[in-house]
């Protein structure tokens, strides 16, 4: 049996389950998505779930579950099971689905904490981090950075440097798998019931940290490569595990790109610190590109704020404002399809 409270399952997610039309079926987490079946965590045990028609052919596939969602579905074997319905999704992770303008697709969801794991090798990279926060922001997701290998050597003073701007808002913790006290500090900032989602390219350790933390091998990690000394990246998929004493970790496959899905300009300019000049600029509607009276660009030459994070502003404002952009003119087909289809119905029965 398992301690479904122990993966977050609480009195909110009960009263939403009487809501459902199947509420007298079983419950789960979806703890793995695959293509085209999920791994789901019951009271009564772990199931292979496919999902029913009506989740397959009456949603969007933007709606189909993601881990961490949780499902209501219908036993069919002593482990396998058809997906009826899912709950309400909250606190869910967002990306710009690949080769898309305006869809998303959703990550891990009922998160608590996202790990921004980042290593300090050569992938480190302050802007990566900087969009990783603003895809948590609208969902009050509260975003941790984690950097590893501290062990391979990195300079403690110009790290930190870089990410003042950062450091003043979200907890930051250096850690090494060498490094018991760093792992514990980690562990300790994990409490009971609350779900983790680990984030970052590949083979910054996000799997090898998982384990660490869960001390014992619960995902594979890569071999240590001879030319670089280092793990090879083997995550490729969303897979979520529980923790001995604590609480729910999400790991993720490494991506390069993770397109922004938000137009929420106010908390950009919050997360970059440029909040406290704007409204200052000579013209309300200012842009902060090149218009005369600027604040913020009078900011940034004279170095009050840095160009890298103005760049980084501006880059991640005109990818916001596609994203936006797009979203509203495909709903505005959507209308002008659903209008021609209605009129088109519409003038079959007056024949």
């Amino acid at each position: 049996m398992n301690n479904l409270q122990l993966y977050g399952w609480n009195e909110e997610l009960f009263r939403q389950k009487q809501e459902s039309n199947y509420k007298d079926l079983a419950h789960g987490r979806v703890a793995v998505t695959h293509k085209t079946c999920y791994e789901v965590v019951a009271e009564s045990g772990f199931y292979t779930c496919e999902l029913a028609g009506n989740m397959l052919y009456g949603r969007s596939a933007s709606e189909y579950p993601c881990t961490g969602d949780w499902v209501i579905f219908q036993p069919v074997d002593t482990d396998k099971g058809i997906i009826l319905d899912s709950l309400s999704r909250q606190k869910t992770l967002y990306r710009l689905k690949n080769g898309t303008a305006s869809e998303r697709q959703a990550i891990a969801s009922f998160l608590d904490k996202a790990f921004i794991v980042q290593s300090l090798d050569e992938h480190f990279n302050v802007r990566r981090i900087e969009r990783f926060m603003l895809q948590t922001a609208d969902e009050s997701i509260q975003p941790v950075l984690v950097l590893t290998k501290t062990d391979l050597g990195f300079n403690r003073e110009e790290t930190e440097n870089t990410l003042k701007h950062i450091s003043a808002k979200i907890p930051v913790f250096y850690t090494s798998i060498e490094s018991q006290e760093s792992i514990d500090r980690l562990r300790a900032f994990i409490a009971p019931g609350e779900t983790i989602v680990f984030t970052g390219m590949s083979g910054v350790g996000k799997s090898t940290l998982i384990n660490a933390l869960c001390e014992r091998e619960v995902l594979q990690t890569g071999a240590i490569s001879d030319s670089t000394g280092k793990g090879r990246h083997t995550s490729t998929r969303r897979e979520m595990v529980l923790m001995s004493d604590a609480g729910v970790l999400i790991d993720t496959p490494g991506v390069k790109l993770f397109g922004v899905t938000t137009d929420n300009a106010d908390k950009l300019s919050e997360i970059l610190d440029i909040s406290d000049y704007e409204g200052k600029c000579r013209f309300d509607d200012c842009q902060h590109i090149n218009e005369k009276g600027c604040v913020v660009i009078e900011a940034v030459e004279n170095g009050e704020i840095d160009r890298g994070i103005y760049e980084s502003y501006l880059k991640l404002r005109r990818e916001a404002w596609h994203y936006t952009a797009s979203v509203h003119e495909k709903r505005k087909q959507e209308k002008s399809f659903t209008k021609m289809v209605r009129n088109f119905k519409d003038k079959r029965q007056n024949i």
